[in-house]
This record gives C-alpha cells, sequence and structure tokens, in this order.
C-alpha cells in the first residue's frame, strides 16, 4: 500500500500557515530534503485553494527542484465546487475525496505527496489518512496563526523516523504513523 506523506513548513511554535512569512532562509540541506521528498511521490493531493494560488505561479516557474516536478505528477485536487482545471496532469475530485485516496493508497506506485494545502492535509490527518509526515520547523515563532492539528479531538502518536537540523537553524523532523 502506498503513503500518504504530508511536507509541511511550520513555525517553531506550530503554525502552518502562510509559511513564506516565516521560512526566510532555505537553505542547501532543505533543498536535498525536498529532492529527497519528492523523489519519492508520484501524485499529488491539493486542496483548491491551494490548486489556484500555484496553478498561476508553478507552470511558469523555473524554480527547482519542485517546479519541475509539480508541473509534470498526477494532481487531485479536492472542491465542494467543480471546475475545469487548467494545469496539466489534474483531476478534480468533487466527490468524496477521502474514498479517493483510500483507492489511490490501494494502487501500485511510489508515495502520494500533500503540500501546502492546510484545511486539505488537516482533514486528512482528521481521517487516520496520512501514514507519513515531513516536516520544515523554522526558527521563528510567528504567535498566531492556524496550525496543522487545529481542532483536533483524538491523540494521534507517531514514532519520528529523522531529526536533522540545517544550517540555516531549521529542523527536518520525520514521523511515521503508528496505528
Amino acid at each position: 500500500m502506498r503513503d500518504v506523506v504530508a511536507y509541511m513548513l511550520l513555525s517553531l511554535d506550530g503554525v502552518a500557515e502562510t509559511p513564506d512569512q516565516f521560512v526566510l532562509d532555505f537553505d542547501e540541506v532543505m533543498y536535498d530534503n525536498l529532492r529527497a521528498v519528492i523523489a519519492s511521490q508520484d501524485a499529488v493531493l491539493l486542496g483548491r485553494a491551494m490548486y489556484e494560488e500555484w496553478s498561476t505561479y508553478w507552470p511558469d516557474s523555473d524554480h527547482e527542484p519542485f517546479a519541475g516536478f509539480i508541473n509534470a505528477v498526477p494532481k487531485y485536487v479536492a472542491t465542494a465546487r467543480p471546475f475545469e482545471p487548467g494545469w496539466n496532469a489534474t483531476t478534480v475530485v468533487d466527490g468524496s475525496f477521502e474514498d479517493v485516496v483510500r483507492e489511490l493508497k490501494g494502487r501500485p506506485g511510489g508515495d502520494i505527496g500533500v503540500h501546502g494545502s492546510l484545511t486539505l492535509t488537516s482533514s486528512l490527518l482528521a481521517a487516520d489518512l496520512v501514514d507519513r509526515l515531513r516536516l520544515v520547523v523554522a526558527p521563528v515563532a510567528v504567535g498566531e496563526g492556524r496550525r496543522l492539528w487545529d481542532g483536533a479531538r483524538d491523540p494521534q502518536r507517531w514514532e519520528p523516523e529523522r531529526v536533522v537540523g540545517t544550517p540555516s537553524g531549521s529542523m527536518l523532523a520525520d514521523y511515521r504513523a503508528r496505528r
């Protein structure tokens, strides 16, 4: 069975919203980490808002290693309002997204990535559909903002797989769901 892997940028105090405001130094160790994360993925899950934001930026971007990856990989977009995608390799899912994720997990292939998409990631965590977390924790406390587990009611346990510091002071923390 394939893993759903959520790659998230967090502040030191756990904020996941608008990481461009607090991830100020993306160093070579962080780029190597991103390359390793996306190398294992052959599908990506996106929320509608993230799709709309990214579909206007990434198709014309040459910001590697992510541009080549996200422009080519099959993308599955969760939405309550169907739309015609303008970005290649996009499938719009207007039904039960959890069912689609379960079906994708049962197919042969690599990891299924979730990048950004805070609301979608939180709902997948609540549905126990995220198998691994790949967190980049910036050494900045921002105080306010949405967190990954805002509103979570049930405790979830995670096994640490790796924790590595980076030259810019960020921490790379990888976890596997303990089930």
